[in-house]
């Protein structure tokens, strides 16, 4: 009740403002269609304007929320290496408080905000009814997007082992929720899924510069319909997120150009054997995080919700105190490390196991975060350590990539993406082919471990009622 009331107060003045900016939005465009009748354009001309302006102008504020975003990040990540270096104790307490910060902003102001945020996209694109009804304005809406980006800020100021790819996808699709809201009746009608579909698309491909990753992911994760339904939409979507992306940042690779050798029979069978024991470690990371969000769903009520998120946070807090590592944050520079012999720190069990249960932890506390960047981290701790262990060439990094492909494949049962990804990230196009076995060996090595999918079983979780 009193969350609900809170919710309210805070954001009454905000819906009456929404009403009006969505009124004042329809009422432009509709001056804009009747500046281009004034000029006298041909009337297809007009009619093709009207259906790819919306896409190209989602795509283009995504690519610059995606950058935004990043910088916040970033900036939130020097903040934590400041403190590691002069007042680790503070993890203490920052963590913890940070966390609960967090969870209260998703709790009190936007249930939908926690987690990655796919699942709520998979949900919103859904046409089918669960025994929920859920609206798409309560997983997409604009109060999402802004707790989103609270919620995820504010935990990775306290040190949580997140990703902002998850996040910048469901604001992306959000973005995209809004503008089809925009859209006067008098324009030719798009259909709401849609605009998600290619909102998800592009914030992945803005998120990671990786085009061709946005649409596998598309393809492989949020629709099962054919491609021809979408494919213009999606493309629009797709490559002028990516485009205003570079020209914002400039021509990048998120993982740069690590040294690959992709020949020979005996590559074959090492990428299988990384990509297989990568694969099973991360299905146990989605098996954890579905066990205890379960758990937490039946038994956490009340006032236990309160201390359930001060213990993840205090648990986290300790786990970046005893590391002299990076332990917290995303990860990239750790991924760098090995991927480029910059070995300013071995790589380590303690390690390893730090950032395995340490992301467990932040995911599961219930902050806005997700889990593409943290999975790809700890599969390049994996890959070093097989690598150190089996005494392998240190001057191959596709042994890594493909424990990176694996774990993030264990996790997401998206092999394909995980392979395109990886693929864009580091543009080694003659290694494309061990890319795609390593994330089919890692989807079916995972699903020994457990044949459930993480997003899937989530989304599930939205459209089923709470326990009594």
């Amino acid at each position: 009740m009193r969350a609900g009331f809170g919710r309210e107060i805070f954001f009454r003045p905000l819906t009456s403002m929404w009403t009006r900016f969505i009124q004042a939005g329809k009422r432009l465009l509709d001056a804009f269609t009747g500046w281009l009748h004034k000029r006298e354009y041909d009337a297809g001309l007009i009619s093709s304007v009207q259906r790819w302006l919306p896409y190209v102008g989602g795509a283009v504020l995504v690519a610059g929320l995606a950058v935004l975003y990043e910088k916040l990040f970033e900036w939130a990540e020097h903040f934590l290496i400041l403190v590691k270096t002069h007042a680790d104790w503070l993890f203490f307490g920052l963590t913890p408080v940070m966390f609960l910060l967090g969870w209260v902003m998703v709790r009190r102001y936007a249930p939908a905000a926690g987690g990655s945020g796919i699942p709520q996209l998979m949900v919103a694109i859904d046409a089918r009814k669960g025994q929920k009804r859920v609206s798409t304005g309560d997983l997409l809406g604009g109060r999402v997007l802004l707790t989103k980006l609270g919620s995820s800020v504010a935990a990775l100021l306290g040190g949580a082992l997140i990703g902002r790819e998850g996040p910048t996808i469901q604001m992306s699709a959000a973005i995209f929720y809004v503008i089809h809201k925009l859209l006067p009746a008098s324009w030719p009608r798009i259909e709401r899924p849609r605009m998600l579909i290619a909102g998800g698309a592009a914030g992945l491909a803005a998120a990671f510069n990786t085009p061709l990753g946005g649409i596998v992911f598309v393809i492989e994760e949020l629709t099962r319909a054919h491609l021809n339904t979408f494919k213009s939409s999606l493309l629009y979507a797709v490559i002028f997120a990516g485009m205003t992306v570079q020209w914002l940042l400039g021509p990048y690779l998120y993982l740069g150009y690590p040294k690959v050798a992709a020949d020979g029979l005996d590559t074959l069978l090492w990428v299988v054997l990384f990509s297989a024991v990568a694969g099973i470690a991360g299905a146990y990371k989605s098996k954890l995080i579905l066990a205890i969000l379960a758990w937490k769903r039946r038994r956490v009520r009340g006032w236990g919700q309160v201390w359930f998120v001060l213990a993840c946070g205090l648990a986290v807090g300790a786990i970046i105190f005893f590391n002299d590592d990076v332990a917290y944050g995303p990860g990239k520079e750790i991924m760098n490390r090995y991927l480029f012999n910059q070995h300013r720190a071995p790589a380590t069990l303690s390690l390893l196991l730090s950032r395995f249960f340490g992301a467990i932890l932040s995911y599961s506390s219930g902050v806005a975060g997700g889990v593409f960047a943290t999975s790809l981290t700890t599969g390049s701790l994996v890959g070093e350590l097989l690598m150190n262990l089996l005494d392998l060439p240190a001057e191959n990094k596709l042994f890594i990539l493909s424990a990176m492909i694996g774990f993030l494949t264990g996790v997401t049962r998206s092999p394909f993406t995980s392979s395109i990804l990886v693929l864009e990230m580091t543009d080694r196009h003659s290694a494309i082919f061990h890319f795609m076995l390593a994330g089919l060996v890692a989807s079916v090595a995972a699903r020994l471990v457990d044949r459930r999918s993480l997003y899937g079983e989530l989304a599930k979780a939205y459209l089923q009622p709470e326990p009594a």
